[in-house]
């Protein structure tokens, strides 16, 4: 079977998407490294002679894959993707006791339910912000200038200067599909592996609120200030250029 490569961005339909793609190619036939976390330094996070490689995996490795592979990925809006995923780590973080709490190597985790969305997003110490860059600042176009996961710019650039880099690296990856037409993954699933996956009515991992409602405005009302609403607007600008490179509707 032609290898199928599904680079998953947090908070993009991505679980939904795995038990399907799972279900069809069988679970023994799947990687079982579904995020950069699992691996040391060094080791392989696409290991050889599986049919399904699906997580929040760097894709550095991609080229020790057969050239036949199947890649592709999924974006949603990327103010949505920021919310959705604030969200999600508050609801996670609430649903916790003090101690499990404590226990957590997530230090979002740890913090978003102890401060307001502003200091979350604004506050803290320098170690803070690299945080929040990683998590949020432009993740897109991050993910894709350095093909990581949790990836570094190069020292000086800037993300608007990455954004060439990222364009150029989305050309080794087959398809680029948005959230809002997830019919267009059904269909070429259908068409190169002549198998049925149902994903516009299907969902896992969905958050609290109805799936309807945008969240951005919510996150947006948690904010004092109108400085503060166009800073967290600056979290997205590079993506939304990119999303426009590429004609993908969000």
């Amino acid at each position: 079977m032609t290898p199928i490569v599904f680079l998953h961005i947090p908070k993009t339909a991505g679980q939904t998407i795995h038990h399907e793609l799972q279900r069809v190619v069988g679970s023994d036939r799947v990687s079982p490294i579904r995020s950069r976390a699992q691996v040391d330094v060094g080791e392989a996070q696409m290991p050889p002679g599986y049919d399904l490689y699906s997580g929040h995996l760097d894709w550095t490795e991609l080229e020790s894959l057969p050239e036949n592979r199947f890649v592709f990925t999924v974006l949603r809006s990327p103010f949505e993707r920021i919310a959705s995923f604030y969200f999600y780590i508050l609801k996670r973080a609430k649903s916790m006791s003090a101690a499990d709490l404590a226990k957590s190597k997530r230090v979002g985790m740890q913090t978003v339910g102890t401060v307001s969305a502003p200091e979350y997003f604004f506050g803290g110490d320098a170690k803070w912000s690299n945080y929040i860059q990683q998590h949020y600042d432009n993740f897109y176009t991050r993910y894709f200038a350095t093909r990581m996961i949790r990836g570094r710019l190069q020292p000086g650039e800037t993300v608007a200067e990455a954004l060439p880099r990222a364009l150029r690296n989305l050309e080794m990856v087959d398809r680029v599909y948005s959230t809002k037409n997830l019919g267009a993954l059904e269909a070429d699933i259908a068409e190169r592996y002549g198998a049925q996956i149902n994903l516009t009515s299907t969902f896992v991992n969905v958050g609290s609120h109805d799936r309807s409602q945008e969240r951005w405005p919510m996150l947006l009302d948690l904010m004092d200030t109108d400085e503060q609403r166009e800073k967290l607007t600056r979290l997205a600008e590079t993506d939304l250029k990119l999303i426009e490179a590429i004609g993908l509707q969000v």
